[in-house]
């Protein structure tokens, strides 16, 4: 836990709570996510302490060189935490101080080791798949079935889906980007099922006068009855309703993260295959097997939703090779 230091004002005139005031703000009013805000605030945390929380409009870029490498050296972070780190103390400096370091020159850099992803086979899944019991079963079948990261799954809504054109719609994707993706057939009876409980479980609420589910950004305020539409509704709800302090309501969460993980986790001890296998896998594998399928590389980063394709290519290493030596003209083909 950070023990956040005196936040008094400063003869400069602002201090570290309003600092963080202004934080929540900048973030809100951009409609990033609540798990953005909650890692900006904690490595601006982190940095006031590190700094012994002078001024904040004293900060200057040497203080954040020295809180970058105090993470590479003393603590060991990974590279992509100094970077979470950079990022959450850039957006802190730019759109809360006002102020702009620049480049950060001369801070030891934490080393990046490449990795290559888990990738589980098709009868590896299959028998993860009979440990879990609905709807995590589900839960994984559009992860791989899809490609989907598990909060996109877990954020998909009632609307999301369309069954006639067998395709699901992701709003709000990695970079605030939307996609679609095609509905794997096999699972469309059992999708059809899911979704007629989902009916039975809103109608039960409706009775219940609840005040719905939990909407992003101002839509509410715009749509005072959006929250208890069916369309809004999560496509995996939370099992209990969640009270609000602030207007004694209750509303309706979508599963949480951590009970999928858990679930998947069992499951994987459970069949014994011998690796390492997370939810994260299951969109690995779901790159692989089609890059495995000859799909081209392109149409995979399309349908995993990355803004480079560089990224993509990382699964070029899960695969097997298979090497032409021979050159021959196309027109031979």
């Amino acid at each position: 836990m950070i023990q956040r230091m005196d936040t008094t004002k400063s003869a400069m005139g602002m201090s570290w709570r309003e600092g963080y005031n202004r934080l929540s703000n900048e973030i809100q009013v951009r409609h990033y996510s609540p798990k953005t805000l909650k890692t900006y605030t904690l490595w601006v945390g982190h940095f006031q302490t590190f700094t012994r929380s002078p001024d904040p409009k004293s900060l200057s870029a040497e203080h954040v060189k020295a809180f970058l490498t105090f993470l590479a050296v003393t603590k060991k972070v990974s590279a992509s935490t100094q970077n979470q780190a950079f990022n959450a103390l850039l957006f802190f400096y730019r759109h809360v101080l006002n102020q702009d370091f620049g480049k950060v020159e001369g801070v030891v850099r934490a080393k990046r080791r490449p990795s290559i992803p888990v990738v589980l086979s098709r009868d590896e899944i299959n028998k993860i798949l009979i440990h879990l019991d609905p709807p995590y079963d589900l839960v994984v079948k559009l992860l791989y079935g899809c490609g989907l990261r598990l909060l996109e799954c877990l954020r998909l809504r009632v609307k999301c889906l369309n069954f006639d054109a067998g395709i699901v719609t992701i709003y709000d994707g990695n970079g605030r980007k939307d996609r679609t993706v095609p509905l794997p057939e096999t699972i469309l009876p059992e999708l059809k099922a899911h979704y007629k409980s989902l009916k039975k479980l809103h109608q039960r609420d409706l009775d219940r006068n609840f005040a719905g589910v939990f909407l992003m950004n101002t839509l509410e305020q715009k749509h005072p009855h959006a929250a208890t539409k069916f369309v809004r509704q999560w496509l995996f709800p939370a099992k209990n309703l969640t009270r609000v302090p602030e207007t004694k309501e209750y509303r309706r969460y979508h599963l949480h993260e951590t009970q999928v993980q858990k679930a998947i986790k069992e499951a994987v001890k459970k069949t014994r295959i011998g690796k390492r296998a997370s939810a994260r896998t299951f969109r690995h594998s779901f790159a692989s097997h089609l890059l495995q399928a000859n799909f081209d590389i392109r149409t995979i980063q399309e349908l995993l939703g990355h803004s480079d394709v560089r990224t993509t290519k990382i699964y070029t290493h899960t695969v097997k090779r298979v090497t032409i030596k021979k050159a021959r003209s196309p027109l031979d083909f």
